[in-house]
């Protein structure tokens, strides 16, 4: 059997492994939103919205064909249906608030993100409320 000649590839090869390694521990600048991104996060918004309100629609309808339009039925998915589409928009100005608060400067980013947490816990709060005044 021939013998194969040993060749220092060990050493470079442990090299480039750590090198590797090393470099995967270096920690990117998380990523800025860009004005775009914004407009995105603002037309999936809009998008959710529209859905909201389709299905509402479409649930009324069906209580109104099926119970009649003086139904109590009809009355709890018109409840219903503002509460959802209520819940679709403080979602998506949640979604467009932390968007924004990702484009301004990094001494601001955590107070902004507090105060798009706090609008948001308003307007579910609102949706709440107003759901609940108009089951009774």
């Amino acid at each position: 059997m021939g013998r194969q000649a040993w060749t220092p590839r060990g050493p470079a090869m442990s090299f480039l492994v750590m090198l590797g390694i090393l470099g995967g521990c270096q920690q990117s600048k998380p990523p800025v939103a860009t004005s775009g991104d914004v407009e995105t996060a603002q037309q999936e918004a809009q998008k959710e919205v529209e859905q909201a309100r389709l299905e509402a629609r479409r649930d009324i309808k069906s209580a109104v064909k099926v119970m009649g339009p003086n139904s109590r039925d009809v009355a709890v998915a018109k409840v219903t249906g503002t509460f959802d589409i209520a819940m679709a928009q403080a979602d998506g100005d949640h979604k467009v608030a932390m968007e924004k608060c990702m484009t301004v400067a990094p001494a601001t980013k955590q107070p902004c993100q507090a105060q798009a947490d706090v609008d948001y816990q308003k307007a579910v709060a609102s949706a709440k409320s107003n759901r609940v005044s108009g089951q009774q």
